[in-house]
């Protein structure tokens, strides 16, 4: 899976944000994928000791949640943390893992936001629009928005709203924990992205998909600096 190629990545934090806008247009806020055999989770591991993070995509088939794929990659970091934007620092080690897949997702799920943004454009609606894939957004604070605190009962919600838009939900995923924040990425409705991460929370906070990709990518890091470690000994 390759990533069209919109805009370069060696960018200013201010040339980021106009790129965000311009993009921003590009989102579609509606739709259901066309099928779903696999869905795959992402997520990104770094050191803030260290200059070079690490991606993994872990795929899975739906709805049994077995692993199909895992593809990684480790990448130097060169864009500075700024919340906000996240996909410009992220972005570019996901693009080499999900250069390796074999398998395509029909849905990727992104430990991170997706339109429940400030531009309307966090790394899942980013990653969606230079996919052309539906992509959702699973976060587990808030970056914008407000909300009243949704029934305790997995599977209850309220509407995360900023300047009278609805831009996600507050999902709670399993009884009596806190809740996460899922957006529309690209290419599917807020109502389908809620549906969608509720069948793939299996008795955790975090939906499979990304809490998998979670631990696989940190388990990758660490046996990268054992590694390391191991030619000094």
């Amino acid at each position: 899976m390759k990533l069209k190629k919109l805009h370069p990545w060696d960018v200013t934090p201010e040339e980021a944000v106009k790129i965000q806008k311009a993009l921003a247009r590009l989102v579609v806020k509606d739709g259901k994928p066309d099928r779903l055999r696999y869905i795959a989770g992402i997520d990104v591991s770094m050191n803030r000791f260290d200059r070079f993070g690490y991606a993994a995509v872990v795929v899975f088939s739906y709805p049994e949640l077995e692993v199909v794929e895992v593809a990684s990659s480790k990448r130097e970091i060169t864009f500075p943390y700024i919340p906000g934007l996240l996909s410009f620092r992220e972005t570019p080690i996901i693009a080499e893992a999900l250069e390796k897949l074999k398998t395509e997702p029909d849905v990727i799920f992104l430990d991170g936001q997706g339109i429940a943004h400030p531009r309307r454009f966090g790394i899942a609606s980013h990653i969606g629009v230079l996919l052309d894939k539906p992509t959702i957004g699973v976060a587990k604070t808030r970056l914008v928005g407000e909300y009243e605190e949704p029934p305790s009962e997995k599977g209850a919600w309220s509407p995360l709203k900023d300047k009278g838009e609805v831009i996600g939900a507050v999902l709670r995923t399993k009884n009596r924990v806190k809740p996460v924040f899922v957006s529309t990425g690209h290419r599917i409705s807020l109502e389908e992205a809620v549906k969608l991460t509720l069948s793939v929370a299996r008795g955790y906070r975090i939906p499979e998909p990304t809490r998998i990709a979670h631990i696989t990518v940190n388990r990758i890091r660490r046996d990268e600096g054992t590694k390391q470690l191991n030619l000094f000994e």
